[in-house]
């Protein structure tokens, strides 16, 4: 079985980060293909041009044939199709609770997604929030600490393990943490927990690394520092030698390079290279070849 997940850009698509997490976060091989935003063609014409009959992302065509554009589809299909995954959780009330939680995310909180629209490449201080927006926050807290007490999560997640209810309420953790809305502790602490994640690391540090600023996401108010843990960064150099002969990740060549700790290590390409430089412990290839 083959995956191709048609995505759009890492830094802004709320929608595409969902879908990336049910691949990521649930070890299901995938291959990947963007659709940025702010091109000079829609969402649609550039699907087109990849031979994709769908309007939005993210999209996923299914052993070259079958093609589901919709997230929460494509979430119930993975669920389907990969029932040791762990996709939903295994105690029938758990799992029942997390499919509502998915679905209200899916179909709601209009307000908080057109006032404070994801952007992982900042993080705000000064925004204030209309009454529509805290009435959307007073029920992503009472529902996400619901869960929580009902379930008896004893992990930083909603309904026990990780599950396809967490990957769709990142995007709501990301705008909290960019936008520095008010919470209370609960889900402040269900935020870190996202922001602490290597699946939503590895997704922040790509939207670093790739894309480009868009002028109509941008906010008329003083940056902060991203609220989530802190990380060790590298510097990219213009040459070698580097300790290793292969990416990491695809397993070519190195070309492009970057120091770490005093030792020089090589990617494949510019992507490859500044992902990885972004954020070098969130990824498991790059740890595993440092000999962590």
């Amino acid at each position: 079985m083959t995956y191709d997940l048609y995505l759009g850009d890492y830094t802004y698509s709320s929608w595409s980060l969902r879908a990336y997490l049910l691949f990521d976060r649930f070890s299901i091989p995938v291959s990947t293909h963007m659709i940025w935003f702010g091109e000079d063609r829609s969402v649609g014409e550039g699907l087109a041009a990849f031979g994709v009959d769908a309007r939005t992302v993210p999209t996923v065509v299914i052993d070259k044939t079958t093609t589901i554009g919709d997230s929460l589809a494509i979430a119930e299909e993975l669920a389907s199709r990969h029932p040791d995954a762990g996709y939903w959780p295994d105690d029938a009330a758990a799992r029942a609770r997390a499919r509502w939680l998915a679905a209200e995310m899916h179909s709601g909180f209009a307000p908080l997604r057109s006032a404070c629209p994801m952007d992982l490449r900042r993080a705000y201080r000064g925004f204030e929030p209309d009454a529509a927006v805290l009435e959307n926050l007073a029920r992503i807290e009472q529902i996400w600490t619901l869960a929580r007490a009902e379930g008896g999560s004893d992990t930083p997640w909603l309904c026990g393990r990780y599950s396809i209810a967490d990957a769709f309420f990142a995007p709501v953790a990301a705008r909290i943490a960019t936008f520095d809305l008010p919470v209370g502790d609960v889900a402040q602490a269900y935020v870190a927990a996202h922001l602490a994640d290597p699946s939503f690391r590895r997704w922040r540090s790509m939207a670093l690394a790739e894309g480009n600023d868009l002028s109509w996401y941008a906010q008329d108010l003083p940056e902060r520092p991203w609220p989530g843990p802190a990380v060790q960064r590298a510097e990219v150099v213009e040459s070698g030698p580097a300790i290793n002969y292969q990416c990491p990740y695809s397993g070519g060549p190195v070309t492009h390079f970057l120091e770490l700790d005093g030792a020089v290590w090589g990617f494949c390409n510019a992507f490859c290279r500044d992902k990885t430089a972004f954020d070098p412990d969130a990824w498991d290839a790059f740890v595993a070849l440092r000999g962590g």
